[in-house]
């Protein structure tokens, strides 16, 4: 299923690489997740994520500047990040997206320390990684069934229908 086919007022969780292809210019599946963020911000359907998939969204976007603007290669990205403060403190756009992802009227859920322990749960049950198990343990704590995601390892998970972009 596609992002097309979520149903208007449904309540959707979105998922990091969702963002992710919207806020960098990705040709194939950019304009989709736009649409449906379009979609949140006109309320067609009520976007959910949490604090931990905007985290990873941040730390993406911020890597993914750091490599436009400086060349960097994308092997070590984090390790150089880490040994060049001073180019850290030049990255702009990545700072921004933390306020964007709000003004999509996406409400970004908390995470808790009982979360995390389901998760783990929900990761040794499904064979999920660490982040994918707290995004189902967030969805199952707040009823939701529908999730927006490029990731097909959510598709294993029982009770949970993903759309993706394409």
């Amino acid at each position: 299923m596609t992002f097309t086919d979520l149903p208007a007022g449904a309540s959707v969780f979105v998922d990091a690489n969702t963002l992710v292809y919207h806020f960098v210019p990705e040709p194939g599946l950019g304009p989709a997740c736009r649409g449906l963020l379009e979609r949140c911000s006109r309320q067609e359907v009520v976007g959910f994520t949490s604090a931990h998939v905007a985290s990873n969204v941040v730390h993406r976007l911020m890597t993914l500047e750091a490599m436009k603007r400086f060349g960097w290669p994308v092997a070590g990205i984090t390790r150089r990040l880490l040994r060049h403060p001073d180019d850290v403190r030049q990255l702009t756009r990545y700072r921004q997206v933390v306020d964007e992802i709000p003004a999509f009227g996406i409400q970004v859920l908390p995470i808790t320390m009982p979360l995390v322990s389901v998760a783990a749960a929900i990761s040794q049950q499904q064979g999920l990684l660490s982040g994918d198990a707290l995004v189902v343990a967030v969805m199952r704590e707040r009823g939701l069934v529908h999730l927006a995601s490029h990731d097909a390892d959510f598709d294993r998970v029982p009770g949970l229908t993903r759309y993706a972009p394409a």
